[in-house]
């Protein structure tokens, strides 16, 4: 999509009407560490301090619904070294999280949490059960997530009561299959951003993208500031949304 570029002493105005459920893909972590001859687990060090940066810009300028990719499906394929490494890098940020977290934030981990070692999974769940009253704002985090795998689990979830006889097979449509997924409840995405220059979804929330605007740009994720997301919200509010309309 189109990156509209402007002056770096320009005065940025957000529009009125933001989008619902912004979607993050936090990518470039490894090359911004390479370029600069640093290991990649730095990088994701600067990632994770990011994350922190964007999450407060959203919560100071009122977006409702943001998500993030911290880890997919696909990512245990990397080295063990820099598997290790993220994992210790989420196990410290759940300790910090409530320097991070403010009231009315909940905050939900999409994803199988079940392969995670016994400490870290309690540690979601705990920050899942603590945050589980809020509603001013939503921080939906995707570790072990694959769009992919959660329509599989979405679909075996739906046959298992077809089998039960709680649901005919006629039963199953779009909301039966929406009521399935980890983002049960919440908004579909309305703006999906990918920094890096990848101009792809990764398998990342295939379904909830359905309708979803995409702003992409060669800036990576540890360099994506608030000025910068500022920029994607008013290129958004600028885009024609008819949902299959005229």
């Amino acid at each position: 999509m189109a990156i509209f570029s402007k002056k770096k002493d320009e005065e940025l105005t957000l529009p009125e009407k933001l989008p619902e459920h912004v979607a993050f893909i936090m990518d470039g972590n490894g090359r911004w560490a390479k370029k600069r001859g640093l290991p990649r687990a730095f990088g994701h060090r600067e990632g994770a301090k990011n994350f922190r940066k964007i999450v407060r810009h959203c919560k100071d300028i009122g977006l409702k619904c943001i998500s993030f990719y911290a880890f997919s499906t696909e990512n245990w394929c990397r080295p063990k070294e820099e598997v290790d490494a993220l994992m210790k890098l989420f196990s410290d940020y759940l300790d910090d999280i409530h320097e991070l977290l403010t009231e009315k934030t909940r905050m939900i981990f999409l994803g199988d949490k079940s392969v995670f070692p016994d400490y870290l999974r309690e540690k979601m769940l705990k920050v899942e059960e603590e945050t589980a009253p809020y509603d001013e704002m939503f921080i939906l985090i995707a570790v072990n997530y694959g769009g992919r795998d959660e329509l599989a689990r979405a679909a075996k979830l739906l046959a298992q009561k077809a089998v039960a006889g709680e649901i005919r097979p006629e039963d199953i449509d779009e909301k039966a299959v929406a009521g399935e997924l980890y983002t049960k409840g919440y908004p579909d995405v309305d703006l999906m951003i990918r920094p890096s220059g990848e101009l792809r979804l990764s398998n990342f929330l295939i379904w909830q993208c359905a309708y979803a605007e995409f702003y992409f740009t060669n800036i990576l994720w540890p360099d994506f500031t608030p000025d910068e997301l500022d920029k994607a919200l008013i290129d958004f509010a600028a885009r024609q949304r008819r949902f299959g309309g005229v």
